[in-house]
């Protein structure tokens, strides 16, 4: 238990090294906390890649860790999950998309079902290593179901990071989106009817298209409390933080600049709960842009993010977003729960 223990302090001390490097500064100030103070029905799971061999270590619910271990080079690990990325594409063949699914789910999470099942593990917080990063947990598949049947999936740069719990608060919303083409970028015609829908159940502010300046974003966070910021825009992730920003009306809104924008609302411990990017993707071929999608949660200081990964369809994205809402605005349900309602809905 101790050798485990001190296995993944270090793994989130990397992690957080990562970010620093990012930003090319110290920005984070954490203290370690169990999985257990955040959510007693969760459980960590940390894949760690080495040279001749895939570890993995399982933090569960009651503090305890385990680790399971399956002989595979660190080339055959990367190459499997390079593959089960390019079959997530359209066109790709869906037998073989499944097959490397739930080789990978075999691999990963298998070998803990019988301890989460002891457990009565809801949600699964996974810290990933590597390529990992860029793969979606969700859709691993045990050769039945999809993990997101099974369980609420979240990510984690490390559980030192957020050990507040959430607070639920009265349902102020603010929603920015751009509809109309810019700065390059396609036109994203579902927005208008995804910030309309989505706000329905919502008091706030919605600012759209010309209204969706880098001021007048800046104004509002400064002058209201908003437990809930939605931002449907283009935008990349990669690990070249000068790379990495939102589209606003008027201009690009580097990570960098989040700290300037959100640091009112930190100092007065006022820290948005939900972070939402609607309409981002990483940068083609960055095998670590994943770093850009954490920096913005960081830097925004909120306590949870939702965003994609990839170019996403506008409408379906608009339909996945109403059905999250629908349920966030319930209080008994948690937000990992409430993107996994929504997403087996589509699904």
């Amino acid at each position: 238990q101790a050798d485990l223990s001190k296995a993944r302090q270090v793994i989130e001390a990397l992690q957080l090294r990562e970010l620093d490097n990012f930003f090319q500064d110290a920005c984070l100030e954490a203290s370690p906390v169990q999985i257990d103070q955040i959510d007693p029905q969760a459980a960590a799971i940390y894949p760690i890649i080495l040279s001749d061999r895939l570890e993995v270590i399982l933090s569960l619910p009651d503090g305890s860790l385990d680790r399971y271990s399956t002989p595979l080079s660190a080339a055959q690990v990367e190459q499997t999950l390079q593959k089960f990325y390019s079959s997530l594409y359209p066109g790709y063949s869906d037998r073989e998309r499944l097959q490397l699914s739930r080789e990978i789910y075999d691999w990963v999470v298998r070998p803990a079902e019988a301890d989460l099942e002891k457990f009565n593990v809801k949600t699964l917080a996974f810290v990933l290593d590597g390529f990992f990063q860029s793969i979606p947990m969700a859709a691993l598949h045990d050769g039945q179901k999809y993990l997101i049947e099974n369980y609420a999936v979240t990510l984690s740069p490390g559980l030192q990071l957020f050990p507040e719990g959430l607070q639920r608060r009265d349902s102020q919303m603010l929603a920015a989106g751009l509809t109309k083409a810019r700065d390059g970028f396609d036109p994203l015609p579902g927005v208008e009817l995804e910030i309309d829908r989505i706000s329905e159940g919502f008091e706030g502010k919605i600012l759209l298209n010309e209204g969706f300046t880098r001021n007048a974003f800046q104004a509002e966070i400064d002058v209201k409390s908003f437990p809930i910021v939605h931002l449907a825009t283009h935008g990349q992730f990669s690990s070249d933080p000068e790379k990495t920003f939102l589209l606003a009306w008027d201009e690009r809104i580097n990570v960098r600049d989040f700290t300037e924008m959100f640091q009112l609302r930190q100092r007065e411990n006022d820290p948005v709960e939900l972070l939402v990017l609607s309409a981002c993707q990483t940068a083609t071929g960055d095998r670590r842009a994943t770093l850009g999608l954490a920096g913005f949660a960081l830097r925004s200081g909120a306590r949870s993010t939702v965003a994609t990964l990839w170019s996403v369809n506008d409408l379906s994205t608009a339909d996945l977003m109403v059905e999250f809402y629908d349920r966030i605005a319930r209080p008994d349900v948690p937000k990992a729960e409430a993107l996994r309602q929504a997403q087996l809905t589509l699904l």
